[in-house]
């Protein structure tokens, strides 16, 4: 018959009847919202809160029509409108498919354990750099167990921009600069055939198609005559009187095939929403002060904007570059209007068009890529 010592009896005795606890059942509980908010302090720590909304600035928070997966905010009631009583959770690429509110709306009211890092995020209370989620009192899914493929951080983050991939604000805009300044730069003539490539018909190789027009059009009837494209300058060039000399009025990255009289049409105008149907031009609207193109390339129009602001900081003989809110800036070096530009840029995300244009410029001419396309989220990281 086995001998037991008695220490060992007693342990037993006391786990028949509930008395021993186990590990999980002395864990530390995790952190109310409140608590995680009142504890800012870059430490590590497992937050539970009810799903509330995704961020999109650092007063603002959406509960429906998520524009990405890249942030949700946690509250201690499900019915929590205020968002000083939230905090802001960022959503590694891990993670994304799993916990992002555009691909899983029905996580909004949910109550979930986030462990990660209490950081601001959004310039607001936050959890960043999560290694797990979970709906409360489950076993976690840590970035270990999450979908590798699918889910892993594009091969264009690891590299091209390995300097950048960690910031945020400021920081996050001047990495950017450094990376995407370094580019082959071409001569005005040089943008014509660029541009037959960069926005080549796929469905007519013999054919462009114009940005606000949306017509296909023949690559050779390029010129200044009637219904002629040429090259219309996105970020408008008297905006910083930078003209058409090599650089920011040479590079493709914001310059497209336009038909001749609506690139008149839009002229030098800031960019907002509203204003009387631009001909030859269907879906696009102008006013005095302001262009709004057709619905489907509003997305791409303010992400050659947020390139421009990034990549001509004035560091390297080129004019400094800015985005503000006014559609009446004239020849200064400013653009708008920046919150409706957010709105475009969010309502339509970079299609299969834009992506490849973006493919084409990196591998075949300037060298550099539009960090916007590749990274939709970093708008809101730099202009929250």
């Amino acid at each position: 018959m086995a001998r037991w010592s008695p220490l060992v009896l007693v342990v037993g005795l006391l786990a028949a009847v509930g008395l021993y606890g186990s590990t999980a059942a002395v864990a530390a509980a995790p952190l109310t919202v409140a608590q995680a908010i009142a504890t800012q302090n870059g430490s590590s720590a497992t937050v539970r809160g009810y799903v509330v909304g995704q961020p999109t600035a650092t007063t603002t928070v959406i509960r429906s029509g998520y524009p990405n997966d890249y942030a949700l905010a946690l509250a201690d009631s499900a019915s929590t409108t205020s968002t000083s009583n939230m905090v802001y959770v960022q959503i590694p690429s891990a993670f994304r498919t799993s916990w992002g509110l555009r691909t899983n709306p029905s996580l909004l009211g949910k109550q979930i354990d986030v462990t990660g890092s209490l950081s601001a995020y959004f310039s607001h209370a936050g959890l960043t750099s999560p290694t797990a989620f979970a709906l409360a009192g489950t076993t976690p899914t840590t970035s270990t167990t999450a979908p590798p493929t699918t889910s892993a951080p594009p091969a264009n983050c690891i590299a091209y921009y390995a300097t950048a991939c960690d910031k945020q604000g400021a920081a996050l805009k001047s990495a950017l600069n450094s990376i995407i300044r370094n580019q082959t730069k071409l001569s005005y003539d040089q943008v014509w055939e660029a541009l037959k490539a960069t926005d080549q018909d796929p469905a007519n190789s013999n054919n462009v198609i114009l940005l606000y027009s949306g017509r296909s059009q023949a690559k050779s009837t390029n010129g200044g005559g009637a219904n002629d494209w040429n090259r219309e300058h996105v970020w408008a060039k008297s905006h910083g009187d930078f003209g058409t000399a090599t650089g920011p009025g040479t590079d493709i990255h914001h310059l497209r095939p336009e038909d001749v009289s609506v690139n008149a049409a839009r002229g030098n105008l800031d960019f907002d929403n509203g204003g009387s149907p631009v001909s030859e031009a269907p879906g696009s609207l102008a006013d005095g002060d302001s262009f709004e193109p057709r619905a489907s390339v509003k997305g791409d129009v303010a992400r050659m904007i947020f390139y421009m602001a990034v990549r001509y900081e004035g560091n390297d003989g080129y004019v400094n570059l800015e985005m503000n809110n006014s559609v009446s800036n004239g020849s200064a070096p400013y653009m708008g209007k920046l919150s409706v530009l957010k709105q475009w840029s969010a309502g339509d995300p970079p299609d299969a068009f834009e992506k490849r244009r973006n493919d084409v410029i990196f591998n075949n001419y300037q060298k550099n890529r539009n960090p916007f396309i590749d990274h939709p989220e970093w708008v809101d990281f730099i202009w929250p």
